[in-house]
């Protein structure tokens, strides 16, 4: 009987690791299938979406793509909603209502809500669940649920080269300059200086450089040293193996 048992545990355990392979294997296949590029853009026609561009699979909410330009070689990645208008279906003029410039990154799960203009500068990387959006509700009205109140919405601008970290929040009107840090769960509104550090809610300037003195107050970590120039690809590789193997032999030798 236990012989039996034995039998019938190690073939619903082979079953098991078949059916995750072919799942596992059938959803990198969706995922490469269902990504949106220039060259394979399927339902979605935006004003301008530039090469070396990808939308991952699943994407989030995307309406109004015929007011959203997105640049070259940016990753969007899996459920990221991006709309342009408060509905789809409306007729936004004639004028790009979302830009988004070459090299942006928007992490998982981040929203751009773009009920009217909203631009995001190149080489702008934002980590999950960024929510940038150009609307904001309005709560003139006390006797009026706030949700059937006419929302209000400005502009937002948001400059080439910033880092937006995990949570972050961009109110309608904020206007974020160059090489802009805003940190994890952040909310920001209104005008943020280039070469600054934001962080809390609402956002306030907590490190900001000065041509003079470099970064006040000071940066607490060193400065990570670049590689030289002439180092090329096959000696990383290399050298990437050999740390590979330092700690492969550094686990050997603690006993046991």
């Amino acid at each position: 009987m236990a012989r039996n048992r034995n039998t019938f545990s190690s073939l619903a355990a082979w079953r098991r690791r078949v059916v995750a392979r072919a799942v596992q294997g059938g959803w990198r296949w969706l995922q490469q299938a269902g990504s949106v590029t220039a060259e394979h853009p399927g339902r979605l026609r935006f004003r301008r979406l530039g090469a070396g561009t990808r939308l991952a699979f699943p994407q989030g909410t995307v309406f109004g793509e015929r007011w959203i330009e997105i640049g070259e070689c940016c990753i969007i990645a899996e459920q990221v909603t991006l709309t342009a208008g408060m509905l789809p279906g409306l007729d936004l003029g004639t004028e790009t209502v979302l830009t988004l410039g070459d090299g942006v990154v928007l992490g998982r799960g981040s929203h751009v809500i773009a009920d009217t203009t909203v631009t995001i500068g190149s080489d702008t990387y934002c980590g999950p669940y960024v929510y940038i959006t150009s609307t904001n509700h309005s709560y003139d009205d006390p006797d009026e649920p706030i949700g059937r109140q006419w929302p209000r919405s400005e502009p937002v601008s948001i400059g080439p080269g910033c880092w937006l970290g995990t949570g972050a929040v961009i109110l309608p009107g904020a206007r974020i300059g160059r090489n802009v840090v805003v940190a994890a769960g952040a909310v920001v509104r209104g005008e943020v200086p280039d070469h600054s550090v934001v962080a809390g809610a609402p956002a306030k300037v907590v490190r900001s450089w000065d041509a003079e003195k470099g970064w006040q107050p000071p940066l607490r970590t060193p400065a990570p040293v670049p590689l030289p120039d002439d180092v090329t690809s096959e000696q990383l590789a290399a050298l990437a193996a050999w740390e590979a193997d330092q700690v492969a032999g550094s686990s050997e030798a603690v006993p046991s």
